[in-house]
């Protein structure tokens, strides 16, 4: 099936609550352009070189969401353009962001990690660190980010109930850190959780932003 399709099946079950990024990594820039033409305007990388290449190749309205593990030297070569930051896991990847935004003289929209998954390899915020860190104030002061939410990789497996498991905790986080410390921000409202394998069980455990790639573009060639 072409690409045009194989959004289009994804897109049928999705709420128009719910927004899809599309996560185009390991993936030439020909095939984000034939998803642009299909109608798709968010795309993720996960990759700073790989989207450096690919975004002069292609239309200037895309909205670009980095989502893999970011490093703080890397900020300042995505600052310029990019929409949102997926997987803010530390408070100095936070203050980096900022810092290179206000170099921007713009706002970068943020989301914080948080590790809900049985695998120790992937990164986040224990709920605990999360709470801590708003706890802090040390984020209050950082005027060129915002918060928009929360993001979180489920575990890698078979087992739909832990999955649901997983994501109705993340949810249930996400509605607390909501009242606890943003709710006078209207702009805290995205749960970022759901992938080509679980998007979803994600949905129907409250996500409002799912990350969909070899669904829509293939198996990627690394």
């Amino acid at each position: 099936m072409s690409i045009k399709e194989n959004l289009q099946n994804v897109l049928r079950p999705i709420p128009s609550t719910v927004t899809l990024v599309a996560v185009s990594k390991f993936h030439p820039a020909s095939a984000v352009q034939a998803a642009y033409e299909a109608g798709q305007r968010i795309f993720g990388e996960s990759r700073v070189q790989e989207l450096e290449e690919k975004r002069p190749l292609l239309p200037a309205d895309i909205s670009w969401h980095f989502i893999g593990h970011l490093q703080r030297n890397k900020v300042k070569y995505i600052a310029p353009y990019i929409d949102m930051i997926h997987a803010v896991d530390t408070l100095s990847l936070l203050q980096e962001i900022n810092k290179e935004a206000q170099k921007q003289e713009r706002t970068i929209r943020c989301l914080l990690e948080i590790h809900i998954a049985q695998e120790e390899s992937k990164y986040g915020f224990s709920m605990d660190e999360c709470r801590n860190l708003l706890k802090s104030e040390d984020w209050e002061h950082l005027t060129c980010i915002e918060i928009c939410g929360l993001m979180g990789m489920a575990t890698f497996t078979d087992d739909t109930e832990t999955i649901a498991k997983e994501f109705s905790t993340l949810q249930a986080f996400f509605q607390e850190i909501k009242v606890t410390y943003f709710s006078d921000k209207p702009y805290f409202k995205e749960l970022s959780m759901g992938m080509s394998d679980d998007y979803l069980i994600a949905i129907e455990q409250g996500s409002t932003m799912v990350r969909v790639g070899s669904k829509i573009f293939g198996h990627r060639s690394y």
